[in-house]
């Protein structure tokens, strides 16, 4: 899919009011004209917290609204009914679905089980600091509101490795079940990091494999969602994904999407899990979050010359999906590394106007944070419009060549110039022979333009710590034209 553009479509924040996938579908036709045509929606089954959970403290994959579970019938988003209504309008509107599936943990459940379970150090999770002993989990899970609809599997503690809570002794504290091993194809972070929270899933145990297998045939069958975002990679068995992905992709004749959370800067871990998976799905770029949130709190300090070394979308861009914020990156959560307001265009243009795969617009940057008092990213719809219908990949001339003061252009019929500073105004200078006297006007300055001159050359000037946006005066008109639509 060539300029490929995807929004993820909520923040942490949202208003628990049920009304979501309401705004979903009324948002989706205008998402597809100013240029997106792939949403990733939160997660959409009942979570431990009821109508507060965000979706990833997951409870019941199979109840997406429809059940009295948790003290409420509908997810924080809304009904089942309600959210098949927005997936549905977003494919009349060409936008594919991409559904966020979380396959670590399970928490919330109905009842306790005593069991033997040895405590591990958390810091550590291959030392154990105490022999097995007596414990009672919270591991057993029937969904007493749902009845077996669906599925009658029951969750109990041989569905799961370990947890960290001891009901008996009323204390947190990292357990190992009886006769359970840590997965060893995870992330070696802290040792072993297949645990994160709650009831870790047993990728080993084949009734729970098949379970999940039956489950994604179930949901994709009633929802009819096109790809998948698969949260907290790096804690599931990496054996599991190309097997699962594989078989879903072949009994549906369909090359679905699927893009990873694999929460590292590390570059060579993220190409490590890639070859370890055999390319079967693509990852977020988090190390170039972390070099646009660098970037962003080091000011002047930063050399941009360098803002794509080290990062995914530089090294194996087919398998990079880059991002500017995401919801757990936003201020206020576990994984807080916010890029800073002043640098939010610059972000933008650097996924979004260049030749990166499929880049991620956040819910949150699109329509502002009202729990952070964060406003919308100015010329972010811009961005989008401009990627979709005038921006061409093939034909890029780079000028990552200042430590200040960078830029690039896309030639072609409809050309674009990007020049962004991280300190005083500068410029750069492209030859566009074929535009000889043509307009071209900066987006974030709409006042300001300027003419390529006799010889094919044009000066493309930004002011202090901006970022200019340069296209063709038809283009910028049409673009005016399209937005007010």
């Amino acid at each position: 899919m060539k300029n490929s553009t995807m929004i993820q479509y909520f923040e942490w924040y949202l208003p628990a009011d049920g009304k979501h996938w309401d705004r979903v579908q009324k948002d989706a036709a205008h998402l597809h004209q100013i240029g997106f045509d792939r949403i990733w929606l939160p997660p959409a089954y009942k979570g431990q917290g009821g109508s507060h959970d965000v979706g990833y403290g997951v409870y019941d994959l199979y109840d997406l609204g429809e059940f009295d579970q948790k003290g409420t019938i509908a997810t924080k988003y809304g009904t089942k009914d309600a959210y098949i209504q927005a997936i549905q309008s977003c494919h009349e509107n060409q936008l594919e679905v991409i559904a966020d599936i979380v396959f670590n943990h399970r928490m919330g459940a109905d009842q306790t089980e005593t069991i033997q379970a040895k405590e591990i150090n958390w810091n550590d999770r291959d030392q154990s600091i105490s022999p097995e002993e007596s414990v009672e989990v919270w591991t057993k899970f029937i969904f007493p509101g749902r009845k077996g609809k669906y599925s009658d599997f029951i969750w109990d503690w041989s569905c799961f490795t370990g947890t960290d809570y001891d009901a008996r002794t009323k204390q947190t504290k990292l357990l190992e079940f009886y006769s359970k091993k840590w997965s060893e194809n995870v992330s070696q972070e802290q040792g072993n990091y297949d645990y994160i929270m709650g009831d870790d899933v047993d990728f080993s145990n084949q009734k729970v494999v098949d379970e999940l297998y039956h489950w994604t045939r179930w949901y994709k069958n009633l929802t009819g969602i096109d790809g998948f975002r698969l949260d907290a990679v790096k804690s599931i068995d990496s054996t599991f994904f190309p097997r699962w992905l594989a078989t879903m992709r072949q009994e549906y004749q369909d090359d679905l999407f699927a893009v990873g959370e694999y929460w590292s800067g590390n570059l060579n871990e993220l190409k490590d899990y890639l070859r370890t998976t055999s390319y079967c799905m693509t990852l977020f770029d988090v190390p170039l979050h972390f070099h646009l949130a660098d970037a962003s709190n080091s000011y002047d300090q930063y050399d941009m010359s360098k803002i794509f070394e080290g990062t995914l979308t530089r090294i194996a861009p087919q398998s990079a999906v880059a991002f500017v914020d995401n919801h757990d990156t936003q201020p206020g959560q576990a994984l807080q590394s916010w890029v800073q307001d002043w640098f939010k265009v610059h972000a933008y243009a650097l996924i979004l106007l260049r030749d990166t795969h499929c880049p991620c617009v956040f819910y949150g940057d699109y329509k502002g944070i009202a729990h952070d008092q964060k406003g919308q990213v100015p010329f972010l719809e811009e961005m989008v419009w401009i990627r979709k219908y005038v921006f061409d990949a093939d034909q890029i001339e780079d000028r990552l060549d200042d430590r200040h003061c960078i830029g690039w252009c896309a030639k072609g019929i409809h050309p674009i110039v990007v020049v962004l500073t991280n300190g005083w105004a500068s410029q750069k200078t492209f030859s566009l022979p074929e535009h000889v006297f043509d307009s071209f006007v900066d987006i974030t300055r709409n006042d300001y333009k300027i003419q390529i001159d006799k010889d094919g050359s044009g000066t493309f000037t930004c002011l202090d710590g901006k970022c200019s946006i340069y296209i063709k005066e038809e283009d910028f008109i049409s673009m005016k034209k399209e937005m007010k639509r």
